[in-house]
C-alpha cells in the first residue's frame, strides 16, 4: 500500500470520536515541529526523499505525508501524492504568503500564531493577509434585484408586475 493511500486510511478509519481526536491530538504538535523547522530556517525550498525528510524532521514516514498533504496547496507546483513511496524524491517550493493565507483557511491558529513567522512576514503583512482570508468568507450579494416598475427580465417589454411578478 502507497503511503498516501496509508494516510488517507488512517485519518478516516476511527470508531469513535474520541480516537479521531486522539490522533489529531498527537499528530499536530509533530505537524508544529516541522513548521517551526522550516520557518525558523526559513527554507523556500524542501529536496530529498521522504525517508529523509522523515530522519531529517525526526518524524516517520507516514507523518512527512500527513504534513505534505497539509502544505501541498500552498506550494509553488502542488505535488501529486498518490504515488509517493518512502524512496520517492520530492522537490517542493513554498509560497509563504500563500501558507500564512491556507493555515487561516484551515483554522490552524497553533501553526499561523508561530512566532517564527515574524523573520518571515511583516507584522503589516501577516495582518493584510489574514484581512484578505477575512474578506474572502463575507458574503455579499451584488444581484440587483429587480423592482416592480422595472422592466420584466424576461424581455417581453412589459413592467415586472404586469408580467413574471407571479409566476
Amino acid at each position: 500500500m502507497l503511503l498516501y493511500e496509508k494516510w488517507n486510511d488512517k485519518i478516516s478509519g476511527y470508531e469513535s470520536q474520541e480516537a479521531y481526536d486522539e490522533f489529531w491530538k498527537q499528530y499536530i504538535p509533530k505537524e508544529e515541529e516541522i513548521y517551526k523547522n522550516i520557518l525558523g530556517n526559513k527554507r523556500k525550498t524542501i529536496e530529498g526523499t521522504i525517508k529523509s525528510l522523515a530522519n531529517e524532521f525526526d518524524q516517520e514516514a507516514l507523518t512527512i505525508i500527513g504534513f505534505l498533504d497539509g502544505i501541498n496547496t500552498s506550494l509553488e507546483e502542488p505535488l501529486t501524492l498518490e504515488p509517493l513511496t518512502s524512496e520517492s524524491d520530492i522537490s517542493m517550493a513554498i509560497d509563504f504568503e500563500k501558507l500564512f493565507y491556507n493555515m487561516h483557511d484551515a483554522d490552524a491558529d497553533w501553526l499561523y500564531n508561530l512566532d517564527e513567522w515574524d523573520d518571515i512576514l511583516s507584522e503589516d503583512e501577516k495582518n493584510e493577509i489574514a484581512q484578505q482570508y477575512n474578506q474572502s468568507k463575507i458574503f455579499t450579494n451584488d444581484e440587483k434585484k429587480v423592482g416592480r416598475n422595472d422592466p420584466c427580465p424576461c424581455g417581453s417589454g412589459k413592467k415586472y408586475k404586469k408580467c413574471c411578478i407571479n409566476k
